[in-house]
């Protein structure tokens, strides 16, 4: 049987380049380590990018959005409508993403998977999957085509990223919805209740919370039975933008770009990207530890080291985005410091 483009190798990491940029760590003008994760940041970086001295200066964005069938449950505190309606805020500028992208000189490209009405927005990449996906507590969120077809949105977004010459990829989401996806997505993938993962999402109060976690716990015992591997998981409790972003990430880890990954959501694509094909995983730098409950949980089991505590949980790629100056800082940091030897600074003793 012929092995999907996502089973398919990833690139190894230069050893080579990570034994240089440690070297270099060494010589610099500061005791060994000092500089904490920021040094294990910019040696990493390079054992990606295959060069002593990394940088992430061209940073891509690809923001993708889809609604989810499940908001019939009552499982969101916003109307579905705000899927679309937060397209042109972020074509047009005014989105927490849109602000920071501005900020730190980056690209974006916002990509419609499939919103519950049909939508023609100028600088919207629209693809349309469908009308959203299905309602998840009732039945397959999608179909096995629509989940190969949202995988390989993911995997263009990134080939077109990288065709423009980004050396760092962020991927973002938008769907009221979402956050019940992926918290039943995580508790497939962790083996957990829903009630030790899921949170307010976008504000639900107490009882809103236990209603999204009964609502889970029901999907959950409908759809078991009928997973076998990690993408029947995707195909039956995701969504379009979730899979998107994990076909994003997998072809990160393919084509040799890194990837810096935002908050919950965003992290159980993550890991459902490492189900799928384990290679994958030194390709993502983990941006922040957000708000949602859940999202501790998802990063132990990806052993991930965030940069970020803000108690964010806004999504759209903000929390990466926001990550993005630390990363740059490490990297000049790792080229511009002076070594002992350029400095005339005595070493440390024997």
């Amino acid at each position: 049987m012929t092995q999907a483009w996502w089973q398919q190798a990833c690139r190894a990491p230069d050893e080579a380049a990570r034994a240089q940029a440690e070297a270099r760590q060494l010589q610099l003008t500061k005791p060994a380590g000092s500089l904490g994760q920021l040094e294990r940041l910019a040696v990493q970086l390079a054992a990606l990018q295959g060069r002593q001295r990394p940088s992430v200066e061209r940073v891509a964005i690809g923001i993708f959005a889809g609604d989810h069938g499940v908001v019939a449950e009552g499982v969101s505190a916003f109307p579905q409508a705000v899927t679309g309606q937060m397209l042109g805020n972020f074509v047009a500028g005014g989105a927490a993403i849109s602000v920071l992208a501005r900020q730190l000189g980056a690209a974006l490209e916002v990509v419609d998977l499939g919103t519950a009405q049909p939508l023609q927005l100028p600088g919207v990449r629209h693809l349309r999957l469908g009308a959203g996906t299905a309602n998840l507590a009732r039945g397959p969120a999608m179909s096995a085509e629509q989940a190969r077809l949202a995988l390989q949105a993911g995997r263009d977004a990134l080939l077109r990223a990288q065709q423009d010459g980004a050396e760092l990829f962020i991927g973002g989401e938008m769907g009221i919805g979402n956050t019940t996806a992926a918290t039943a997505l995580a508790c497939w993938q962790l083996d957990c209740p829903a009630a030790a993962l899921v949170g307010p999402g976008t504000g639900l109060d107490g009882a809103g919370v236990a209603h999204k976690a009964a609502v889970i716990e029901a999907a959950l015992a409908l759809h078991r039975p009928a997973i076998v591997e990690p993408f029947d998981a995707l195909q039956r409790l995701g969504g379009f933008e979730i899979l998107a972003l994990v076909g994003a990430y997998l072809a990160c880890a393919r084509q040799g770009v890194p990837a810096l990954v935002d908050g919950f959501i965003c992290s159980v694509a993550a890991l459902a990207a490492v189900r799928l094909n384990p290679d994958c995983r030194p390709w993502l730098l983990f941006a922040h530890q957000g708000a949602e409950p859940g999202h501790r949980r998802v990063l132990q089991a990806l052993e991930a080291e965030p940069l970020l505590h803000l108690g964010l949980r806004l999504g759209e790629g903000s929390g990466a985005a926001l990550a993005v100056p630390l990363l740059r800082l490490a990297c000049q940091l790792h080229s511009e410091m002076a070594t002992f030897a350029e400095a005339a600074v005595a070493e440390r003793a024997p």
